[in-house]
């Protein structure tokens, strides 16, 4: 198979940034509902980039839980190549791809770690098997094998018995601050459409990016 001779073409919709909200978040809320409705898969699926302090990258495909003007809201294990990078590096992007809709969402800022409370909330609502995995995993770490995994998981769920599980203090959430978003749609003869929102102050500045 050549590669190169993989072609597709875009002609499904457009993005005319007149016809864009001013707000880059209501234009996310907009994305995202299409996307939910259109019942693609995985639409709040997105490629976390984030950099080491010597500036060495890395990416892994995490979930979007909550978004609002405060950021954009995941969870993780802060121990994690991801917690370890983003305590060295606060800096991150994120990227959503919905090919269904021919439409990407990139978005990079700064990473702080949300609240305890919020932590806490969304750790109680996840499923039980969720947080024992959450609890037993010492993520990015080396293990010997899949069964050592799942011993510990057993021994932890017979430990617990019917008591609630706490969140374990080395795993949580964290917010994207962005000052960045762009807002891709592809278009025919690869003329994409690409709307780039800059914060600017308390607003926020439109502009038409070339494809």
């Amino acid at each position: 198979m050549n590669l190169s001779d993989i072609r597709r073409d875009y002609q499904l919709q457009q993005l005319d940034p007149k016809e864009a909200d001013n707000d880059p978040i209501r234009q996310f809320e907009i994305w995202m509902n299409e996307a939910l409705n259109a019942k693609i898969s995985d639409p709040t699926a997105m490629t976390l980039a984030t950099a080491s302090a010597e500036g060495k990258p890395s990416a892994r495909i995490v979930l979007l839980k909550y978004f609002s003007h405060d950021g954009f809201f995941f969870f993780t294990n802060y121990e994690s190549r991801k917690g370890t990078e983003l305590e060295e590096n606060g800096h991150a992007a994120l990227l959503f791809f919905w090919p269904e809709m021919e439409r990407q969402v990139r978005v990079e800022g700064q990473v702080l770690k949300a609240s305890p409370e919020l932590s806490d909330s969304y750790f109680a609502s996840r499923p039980l098997e969720s947080q024992l995995s959450a609890a037993i995993s010492p993520q990015s770490r080396e293990v010997k094998d899949r069964s050592s995994l799942e011993d510990r998981w057993s021994k932890k769920q017979k430990e617990m018995g019917d008591k609630k599980i706490e969140r374990p203090d080395f795993w949580g959430g964290y917010r994207l601050i962005p000052d960045k978003i762009e807002f891709w749609q592809g278009r025919a003869n690869r003329l994409h459409d690409r709307v780039l929102y800059l914060h600017d102050g308390e607003n926020w500045k439109l502009t038409r990016l070339a494809p």
